[in-house]
C-alpha cells in the first residue's frame, strides 16, 4: 500500500523532469531583410520600407540577417552613425564598419546575391547600400537596428573567429559567414509572424537548470522513504 504513495508524486514530478529535458528557450534567428521584397531602394521597388520591417523585431547577439539582393546592391554595416547618415564609408574606420558585399555598377547583366551578417555587438548597428555615391541609401536602402544581449554570442561567432572583410581590404567577394554549430533551427521571420515581443516568463528550461539538481535529489529522498 506505501508503494501507491508514491505514485500521485512520480505523476508530479516526472512531466515536470521530461518537459525540461526539451528544452524551452527560444533560439537563434535568421531574419530576411524585407521579407520577400528584398534588399533594394525605392526607385528599383517602390514598396520597400525597412523602418517599417524592422519596427517590432527583437535582434539579439548570434542572429542573423540574410540580405537577398542583386551585386548591383552593397551591404555595409557600420556602429558609426555619421557614417550612416553619410550613406558613405570611404572615410570610415576598419573596426567600425564593414563590407559585407560590395556592387558592381559595371555588370550590365545583374546576378542574385544572398548575404548573411551576423549580429556580434550589443547596441546600435546601421546597414546602408552605398552604391552610385550614397544614391540608394538616400532612396530608402538603409536601417538601423539595437542589438540586445539575449542568450548572448555563440562561441562560434567570438572574436576569435574569422573576421570579415573591411571597406579598405580590396577584395570585392563577400566573406564566408560562419553559421554556429548550436544555431538550434533558425527560423525565417516574416510578415506572418506578429509576436515578435520576448517573453517575460522564466522558461522551463531555464527552471530545471536551476533547480534540477535539487529536483532530482528530491526525488530520491521522497522514493527512498516511500518504498
Amino acid at each position: 500500500m506505501e508503494n501507491n504513495k508514491f505514485i500521485p508524486l512520480t505523476f508530479i514530478f516526472l512531466p515536470l523532469l521530461l518537459l525540461s529535458s526539451f528544452g524551452g528557450a527560444e533560439g537563434y534567428k535568421n531574419y530576411t531583410v524585407g521579407d520577400s521584397l528584398g534588399w533594394y531602394d525605392n526607385l528599383e521597388n517602390p514598396k520597400v520600407d525597412y523602418q517599417k520591417w524592422t519596427a517590432n523585431k527583437n535582434f539579439t547577439l548570434g542572429d542573423f540577417l540574410i540580405f537577398n539582393s542583386d551585386n548591383n546592391h552593397s551591404v555595409i554595416q557600420t556602429y558609426n552613425f555619421t557614417t550612416y547618415n553619410l550613406c558613405d564609408y570611404q572615410d570610415s574606420l576598419e573596426n567600425d564598419t564593414i563590407e559585407w558585399s560590395s556592387d558592381d555598377p559595371s555588370s550590365t547583366t545583374p546576378h542574385p546575391i544572398s548575404v548573411a551578417v551576423p549580429l556580434r555587438k550589443v547596441g546600435m548597428t546601421y546597414f546602408f547600400s552605398s552604391d552610385y555615391d550614397g544614391e540608394q541609401c538616400q532612396n530608402g536602402q538603409h536601417f538601423k537596428i539595437n542589438v540586445t544581449y539575449g542568450k548572448g554570442l555563440p562561441k562560434t561567432l567570438s572574436d576569435d573567429s574569422p573576421a570579415p572583410i573591411s571597406p579598405e581590404s580590396g577584395d570585392d567577394a563577400a566573406p564566408d559567414t560562419l553559421v554556429p554549430s548550436n544555431f538550434d533551427h533558425p527560423k525565417d521571420i516574416g510578415d506572418d509572424d506578429t509576436n515578435n515581443e520576448p517573453s517575460k516568463s522564466v522558461s522551463l528550461f531555464d527552471f530545471s537548470k536551476l533547480f534540477g539538481v535539487q529536483l532530482h535529489g528530491l526525488l530520491f529522498v521522497v522514493g527512498f522513504f516511500l518504498f
